[in-house]
């Protein structure tokens, strides 16, 4: 298992997290404070002081949770056999599951999975929260599932962040099901990329 190593380490205690959360969902970011999360805990500003608590190690904490998530998600998805169509089908369905644990918080602002990048550490050269992606598309370049899109990293990013906030936007301003979000959006990109594989075989 992929281990994070967090450049603020605190622990932060489930209860804050979920009032720090609810928080952010009610007043975003900016107004994030320890007096409204403190509040929201039925705890007392000066506990929360006295504790270490601050915004950084909240917000962290709230980072940490969702990378801890994602990163649990898509372990057996990085170790599944299979070609590089079922690996991408299986990743995209990992990160509709993490999507839809922490739909509040992915609302808030289109920056969080960058807020987590920065914050918490991944091994050396896994590619971050676009590692699945990486080697799903690399594995399906080779075996022919999929089509190659070119530079396989851009290739991740496009599907990463269409798959990922597409299906956020469905589901919280348009109210989709998980059910109709997820298929439009996947047949959209793999269908799409897979076509786009068969179609180049069938000109060589």
């Amino acid at each position: 298992m992929l281990h994070l190593r967090n450049r603020y380490a605190h622990e932060v205690d489930e209860g804050l997290l979920d009032a720090a959360e609810a928080v952010l969902i009610e007043h975003g970011f900016d107004g994030l404070s320890l007096e409204r999360v403190a509040d929201r805990a039925d705890r007392s500003r000066v506990t929360l002081w006295r504790q270490g608590v601050t915004k950084e190690t909240l917000v962290t904490g709230l980072l940490q949770r969702l990378t801890d998530d994602f990163l649990q998600a898509f372990w057996p998805v990085l170790n599944a056999p299979g070609t590089g169509r079922q690996q991408l089908e299986a990743a995209i369905e990992a990160l509709f599951e993490v999507a839809d644990r922490h739909l509040d918080l992915l609302a808030v602002s289109d920056q969080v999975f960058h807020w987590a990048a920065e914050r918490c550490e991944f091994p050396a050269g896994s590619h971050g929260f676009l590692g699945p992606f990486v080697a799903a598309l690399r594995q399906g370049a080779e075996d022919g599932s999929l089509a190659s899109p070119g530079r396989i990293e851009d290739g991740a990013d496009v599907v990463f962040n269409t798959a990922c906030w597409g299906y956020v936007h469905l589901r919280r301003r348009h109210r989709w099901s998980r059910k109709r979000a997820r298929s439009q959006i996947e047949a959209l990109l793999v269908h799409g990329i897979t076509s786009r594989a068969s179609a180049s075989s069938r000109h060589q």
